[in-house]
């Protein structure tokens, strides 16, 4: 036996218990996280309206999508990291990271256009959709998994 192989295998140990705990922690604190973006636009200092346009991105729109992206990363948020309604939630915030890069991040690299943060939580939020909310989540004990 290898010094190698004893390490291998003590890794694979440790990383296979503990994925349920980081897929938890990656939902819960991304989330939280996500979350701490929508409470400004909907109640702090820029809190924006309802009705109204993205006038200083040049976007006339009735509804003012500054205002639902606020109550995605805020309520959303709050539903994934209770890990409730979790794929749905997550392809919102998915589609809305990526509507947010296309429209605040205009060049194509992010560590060039300060996107890394709309590219990170577009992963996160992907992984989410793909796999699903993990062991530890009210999706998991609504159904029976968890």
């Amino acid at each position: 036996m290898s010094l190698l192989g004893a390490v291998n295998r003590c890794v694979d140990s440790i990383g296979n218990n503990t994925q349920t705990l980081s897929w938890t922690l990656l939902r819960v604190l991304g989330s939280a996280m996500f979350m701490t973006h929508g409470w400004p636009k909907m109640f702090g200092e820029q809190a924006q309206p309802f009705l109204g346009g993205m006038g200083f991105f040049g976007i006339d729109l009735y509804v003012n999508m500054l205002w639902v992206a606020g109550a995605i990363e805020l309520f959303g948020g709050a539903l994934l990291v209770l890990g409730l309604f979790t794929r749905y939630i997550a392809l919102l915030a998915a589609v809305l990271m990526v509507m947010a890069y296309l429209t605040a991040h205009p060049a194509w690299f992010p560590t060039l256009n300060n996107g890394e943060l709309a590219t990170m939580y577009f992963l996160v939020y992907f992984a989410l959709f793909s796999i699903g909310p993990g062991k530890i989540s009210l999706d998991s004990m609504i159904r029976g998994r968890g």
